[in-house]
């Protein structure tokens, strides 16, 4: 492990779990590689060491559902109300009203207000004044909300977005474009009101943006949802990380996944970075820790060698322009023996989040099953979800899918399909699935 942080601010350490070893003639490499930045702006509330500003659009969704029933309208006003008023001083801030259009709220003009006790109070009356009514075209709320943010210099460039409904006034294609575009621009957490909205369209938005998704089923709970969400984005201190993974000639790159505190796949979203080096982002950080899931195959060699397999370092740009910086690195090894009991065993942390990505796709498949009318696919695929859940430790899943299922036995998985199913619970399930919990120590 090495650290080259500044003193000023968060500090990045980067540790690597695997079992090094392998058989005669064995090529697979797994590592858990956790990143962890201490000392930042989330630290005791204070402001971040090194100054850095942070700018944050609401997107407000005001399509014509919002009003149904009205409790949807009110309760997002004045979730969107505590969200400004969570705003650090010094903040730049707009709040943006999304129908089929989008709309400037607050400050107006293009441009974005900066947080104090008088724009602040000017913002929530603004909110007051908003009524539902139209359609939903999200593409055009984050190509909004991109142009706001591109009007600040601030390192912190972050997107919250509420939504009830499906994206029905664009295409798929458009919203896609939409989020390639704002890619790497800003991070954005969504959510997802009431049960009429898409899963996958609230998730999709969450994961190209890097952000979080959930659900919010009562609008009661929005108040205090939107304020943990603006509490995390002013916790935010260093901006556009990337894990940045060498390999040697020879080695060939299987996956890299995000698996705490969900899993993510990262694989894809690789940009070259010189001469077998290529980045993977991972958005902006606070006080926080993270796991990383690394698979390479490496050439055969015999018992007795060794090499490098991969070399994981945390890289950001240059203010200045200049070469990235590098804040801490790990290695990843791999050594050929003919001891059958180094080669043969599963590193505890490489095992633990194996099975939290099966859990996750368990859960998705079963949840696809029972939709489609599949029963049987769907009692397998949840009951080895219950089984993953129970051995993992992962409580909070657990709970979920007994809202889907009975469950006769977790240890083996045997369950059955409950006759009935609120729609609130199975998409709380299914927003919820890729959350995983931390291999116990």
């Amino acid at each position: 492990m090495a650290n080259f942080s500044k003193p000023t601010g968060p500090q990045f350490s980067v540790d690597v779990y695997q079992n090094e070893f392998l058989p005669e003639g064995g090529r697979d490499v797994n590592a858990i590689v956790t990143v962890t930045a201490t000392g930042g702006g989330t630290a005791h509330g204070a402001l971040p060491a090194s100054g850095r500003s942070a700018a944050v659009v609401l997107m407000l969704d005001c399509s014509g559902s919002m009003d149904y029933p009205p409790t949807k309208m009110r309760g997002a006003r004045e979730a969107t109300a505590a969200a400004v008023d969570t705003l650090r001083d010094g903040t730049s801030f707009a709040v943006v009203a999304g129908t089929h259009l989008a709309r400037e709220v607050y400050p107006g003009g293009g441009r974005l207000a900066v947080a104090d006790a008088r724009t602040r109070a000017e913002a929530k009356d603004a909110l007051r004044a908003l009524n539902a009514s139209g359609g939903t075209a999200i593409g055009t709320w984050l190509r909004l909300a991109d142009r706001l943010l591109s009007s600040s210099d601030a390192a912190i460039r972050h997107g919250i977005l509420l939504t009830d409904g499906r994206n029905e006034h664009e295409s798929p294609a458009d919203l896609r474009a939409a989020l390639d575009a704002c890619a790497g621009r800003f991070t954005c957490d969504a959510r997802g009101v009431g049960t009429d909205w898409e899963v996958d369209e609230v998730r999709g938005i969450a994961s190209a943006l890097l952000g979080t998704a959930d659900i919010v089923a009562d609008p009661a709970g929005l108040a205090a949802d939107f304020t943990a969400m603006m509490e995390g984005a002013m916790g935010k201190e260093v901006a556009d990380v990337s894990l940045r993974l060498w390999t040697p000639v020879g080695v060939e790159i299987g996956f890299v996944k995000q698996v705490a505190p969900t899993v993510e796949d990262l694989t894809g979203r690789r940009t070259e970075a010189g001469p077998r080096a290529g980045d993977y982002p991972t958005g902006s950080w606070g006080d926080e820790s993270r796991d990383y899931h690394v698979s390479v195959r490496v050439p055969q060699a015999a018992v007795g060698q060794e090499m490098l397999a991969a070399r994981v370092s945390l890289i950001v740009p240059d203010p200045a322009g200049g070469a990235p910086v590098s804040l801490s690195q790990g290695l990843v090894r791999a050594v050929w023996t003919d001891d059958m009991v180094m080669s043969t065993a599963i590193n505890a942390q490489v095992a633990h989040y194996t099975g939290q990505a099966e859990l996750a796709d368990a859960i998705q498949q079963g949840l696809d099953a029972r939709k489609s009318g599949d029963h049987d696919g769907a009692t397998a695929k949840l009951g080895r979800a219950v089984q993953l859940a129970a051995a993992s430790g992962n409580a909070d899943t657990a709970k979920l899918l007994s809202k889907v299922v009975d469950v006769v036995d977790a240890a083996t998985g045997t369950v059955r399909l409950k006759a009935k199913v609120a729609e609130a619970d199975e998409m709380t399930l299914e927003t919820r699935s890729t959350k995983t919990v931390r291999v116990k120590k």
